[in-house]
């Protein structure tokens, strides 16, 4: 097993949620971090609960032009290296595609996808210099394996990440076997992904079908922290596909059963 003690990881989305987790669960390891975020406060108190760990924090928005450049670089001025990147900002909005306005379809693409790619090209450099083992990890999602109406843009940008990172995965075995490419797909997790999101209302017949901020609490059962977990325990363990929560592991399992019928069921049980 792999440890991380030492390691230097960035991570993106670290204000809340899972990417806070993160950063505390890998400062317990004994791992230098980097944190990024563009909630400002959110940021500050993450570097707060982070008391005497070796830290960098960096308040961006990861769709600003060479902004993930940026704080690649910074990282490794401060520490004088970089072993893994955690691509995990995201944000969603909540509408069927036709009522989904282009700028907002937009957005969910460039934070959730296009950012996860631009990481990847700032990060790829760098730890291509490490003679150990590095990592990138990119936070899909139980949507990135199955769909669900009223989340166009959000499943759109998730089935990326999942292509994106398999294909990454594929290529870097053959040149780079060091680099580990983890794909990561949270099932419902207790965080502000949901109240964060853009909801759209007057959608006719999907209106009962909206997965609101109440639903998605309702049927969230794994907290951060245990999410944080999952994931730094695939990589010190070399899993290159991950899914975290009971929730992720049928849903996966469904699909894969039932291609056609399962999204559709799956969907009417989670709108219930």
């Amino acid at each position: 097993m792999e440890s991380l003690a030492g390691k230097t990881i960035a991570v993106t989305g670290a204000a809340s949620g899972i990417g806070r987790s993160l950063v505390l669960a890998l400062a317990k390891r004994g791992a230098n971090v980097a944190l990024a975020d563009r909630d400002a406060a959110g940021l500050a108190e993450t570097v707060k609960l982070l008391g005497n760990a070796h830290q960098l924090s960096q308040s961006f928005d990861v769709t600003e032009p060479g902004a993930l450049e940026n704080f690649i670089a910074a990282t490794v001025t401060s520490f004088g290296q970089l072993d893994g990147l955690i691509n995990n900002a995201g944000l969603s909005v909540v509408a069927p595609f036709e009522h989904t306005p282009r700028e907002d379809f937009a957005r969910v693409m460039a934070v959730n996808f296009d950012a996860v790619v631009e990481g990847c090209r700032a990060a790829l450099p760098r730890l291509k210099q490490r003679s150990g083992k590095t990592w990138l990890v990119n936070i899909s999602s139980v949507f990135g394996i199955m769909p669900y109406e009223t989340q166009t843009a959000y499943c759109a940008s998730k089935f990326a990440v999942k292509g994106f990172t398999e294909t990454l995965r594929i290529e870097l075995a053959q040149t780079d076997p060091r680099i580990s490419v983890v794909c990561v797909h949270p099932g419902g997790i207790k965080t502000a992904v949901a109240r964060n999101a853009k909801f759209i209302r007057g959608m006719d017949s999907t209106e009962n079908n909206i997965m609101t901020a109440e639903k998605f609490d309702a049927a969230a059962r794994t907290t951060p922290e245990a999410a944080a977990e999952v994931i730094l325990k695939a990589m010190e363990r070399n899993n290159l596909r991950v899914r975290i929560g009971y929730d992720a592991r049928i849903i996966d399992w469904l699909v894969r059963l039932m291609p056609k019928t399962a999204p559709t069921l799956l969907a009417r049980i989670m709108s219930a």
